[in-house]
């Protein structure tokens, strides 16, 4: 499968920005979708996470109440609405997919990785 961000840019601290995740190749509905996020000089970090229906979801503490992850299988696509976005929130966005039916916070559970869009919070 074949992943594409998008959705990134500059905005100010609490605006809200929605980040999609297009999938080709083969039925998104088959993987486990996460999305992570690396800020400059720091390791890459979960972020959320969706089992294959959209019915459980998962949330990295840093981020829960604020972002919604979700996905529609039939566009073949994943969502992750941010809200209240803080500078510390300024990181490239990846989103990954992985087939071994549950959701991993850790980058190494997920074998298919799109390039990433950039989000900038300014204060």
């Amino acid at each position: 499968v074949q992943l594409q961000a998008s959705g990134g840019g500059l905005v100010q601290a609490g605006d809200s920005l929605r980040l999609s995740c297009a999938a080709s190749g083969r039925p998104l509905s088959t993987y486990v979708m996460g999305w992570f996020r690396q800020a400059p000089g720091k390791e890459r970090e979960f972020v959320a996470g969706v089992m294959w229906s959209g019915g459980r979801t998962y949330y990295a503490d840093s981020v829960k109440g604020r972002f919604t992850i979700s996905r529609d299988n039939a566009k073949n696509t994943v969502y992750l609405q941010m809200n209240s976005l803080k500078p510390e929130d300024t990181a490239v966005y990846h989103c990954a997919a992985n087939r071994i039916g549950f959701i991993v916070r850790s980058q190494t559970g997920y074998e298919y990785w799109g390039q990433g869009t950039q989000v900038t919070v300014s204060s």
